[in-house]
């Protein structure tokens, strides 16, 4: 299976806690207005890459903690983004997705590769960016309306639960 990547970035962070892995997908329908990275919505952009190829760029070094799924929207390719997120897994790392997606749209929504892409995050950062409401004090997203929601206990309780920081 191909999968379309704006770019990877070793080493960030910027993306999550810890050196992370950052994998920028291509595509997003969102727009936001402010968008860091708007040449990532075309959908025909980037590369195609096989998943193994991606997969192998990942430096699953002790020194990594995670990988960071952005964009784009790796909701728009949630298939691949299972993929990678579950090997991620398998290697003990955590994995941290962005989407301009809510929560709560994603479980109405009901889309079962999405829902399984959800299931192979730790971390979801969810909600468009949204320029008015932009803050620069909040760590790891752009705008107040954004939140990191603690993927595994939400999907347990049945409700957001948003991630603790220790600033």
């Amino acid at each position: 299976m191909k999968v379309q990547i704006a770019g990877i970035v070793n080493e960030s962070v910027t993306d999550g806690p810890g050196f992370r892995t950052t994998i920028f997908f291509q595509g997003c329908k969102h727009h936001c207005v402010g968008c860091h990275n708007p040449q990532t919505w075309t959908f025909e952009g980037g590369n195609a890459l096989e998943i193994e190829t991606v997969i192998e760029q990942i430096p699953y070094s002790p020194l990594i903690k995670g990988i960071t799924l952005s964009g784009g929207d790796p909701f728009f390719q949630p298939q691949a983004a299972s993929a990678i997120a579950r090997d991620c897994r398998n290697h003990e790392k955590d994995v941290w997705a962005y989407t301009g997606f809510t929560w709560e749209h994603l479980m109405a929504q009901g889309d079962k590769d999405r829902l399984e892409l959800l299931k192979a995050c730790d971390v979801l950062v969810d909600g468009p960016f949204v320029q008015s409401l932009l803050c620069y004090d909040l760590p790891f997203r752009g705008s107040s309306n954004q939140r990191l929601i603690a993927v595994q206990d939400s999907l347990r309780s049945g409700r957001v639960i948003e991630v603790q920081l220790d600033e």
